[in-house]
Order: C-alpha cells, then sequence, then structure tokens
C-alpha cells in the first residue's frame, strides 16, 4: 500500500525539481540580460569614442549638421535595436516560465488526481459524499484555472502583437525625422 508519507515525499521531490528547474531559468535569462548590457556597453563607448573623434575633425557647421544627424540616426537605431533585443529576451523568458509553470500545474493536478483516488479508495465508509463533493470541487477549480490560463495567453499574445507594431511603427516614424534633419 503507499503510504501519506511516501506520497508527501514523492511531491517534495517534484517540488525540488521544479525550484531547480526554475532557477536555472532566472539564470540563463539573467546572463542572457546581462549580454546585452555588456554589448549595449561596449557600442555606446566605441560609438562615443567614434563620435569624439569625428567632432574633432569637424572644419566646418555643414560638417557638424551632418555628424549631428548621421549619430542622430544611428543612435535611434541603435536604441530601437536594444529595446527589440530586450523585448525578446522578456518574451523568450516569459513564454518559458509559462511554459515552467504549465508543467507544474500539470504536474500537480495528476498528482493530486491521483491522490483524490487514492484517497477515496481508503476512505471510510459513509464518506462518499464528501469526497465526491471534493472531487467537483478539485474538477471545477482545475477547469477555472484551464480558463483563466487561455485568458491569459490570449491577453499575451495580444500585448505581443501590441509591441511589436509599436515598436516597427517608431522606428518608420524616426526615419523622416531622422531624414529630415539632414537636409536641413
Amino acid at each position: 500500500m503507499y503510504s501519506a508519507a511516501e506520497q508527501f515525499a514523492d511531491f517534495n521531490k517534484v517540488n525540488v525539481a521544479q525550484a531547480t528547474k526554475l532557477a536555472a531559468l532566472a539564470m540563463q535569462n539573467a546572463e542572457k540580460l546581462v549580454n546585452l548590457n555588456m554589448n549595449a556597453a561596449k557600442v555606446v563607448l566605441a560609438k562615443g569614442v567614434e563620435s569624439a573623434a569625428a567632432a574633432a575633425s569637424v572644419k566646418d557647421v555643414e560638417d557638424l549638421m551632418a555628424l549631428r544627424a548621421k549619430y542622430a540616426e544611428t543612435g535611434v537605431e541603435a536604441a530601437t535595436a536594444y529595446t527589440r533585443s530586450l523585448y525578446e529576451i522578456s518574451s523568450q523568458a516569459q513564454a518559458q516560465f509559462t511554459a515552467l509553470a504549465e508543467e507544474a500545474w500539470s504536474t500537480y493536478t495528476k498528482d493530486t488526481a491521483a491522490w483524490v483516488e487514492q484517497a477515496s479508495k481508503s476512505a471510510p465508509a459513509g464518506s462518499d459524499a464528501a469526497v465526491n463533493a471534493f472531487k467537483s470541487t478539485f474538477a471545477a477549480s482545475t477547469a477555472a484555472f484551464d480558463q483563466f490560463q487561455k485568458a491569459t495567453k490570449q491577453v499575451v499574445n495580444l500585448a505581443d502583437a501590441s509591441v511589436r507594431a509599436a515598436s516597427t511603427n517608431a522606428a518608420n516614424a524616426m526615419k523622416p525625422v531622422v531624414k529630415g534633419r539632414k537636409a536641413a
């Protein structure tokens, strides 16, 4: 017979495994952010040195205005690229954490359902109504969570599409502004 102590031990093993996966996932994504920021810092430093050297070699106002327009455009492009990269890393992390949470929820519901089934077999006589009420409540809460999860995915997908569209529109909107400055 499968004892309650063994069930709790198995439950704890699963929780430790899930916590380990969560920690590893968090570290991987933190590393991605650190790498992105280090690369961005290197680019900013290199662009700063380049622009300082270019500014030092300016001979007249026209050259200065052309240089200003050039660095305005590259600055907007770099900021947009950084933002997109940051958003991609965040989106990927969110998807990974969501998958991990779904896996944990699936494991939890299966294990709880198995535990309820096992407990109902061992339940004292006359407790059928209470066991059935618990099973019904558990099934209803699982169904409600599943619906909430589906709705959340829809909202996340809508938000993702909106952010991507806004990013593209912002980048496209800045092109005429920067080009207009070049012409001035």
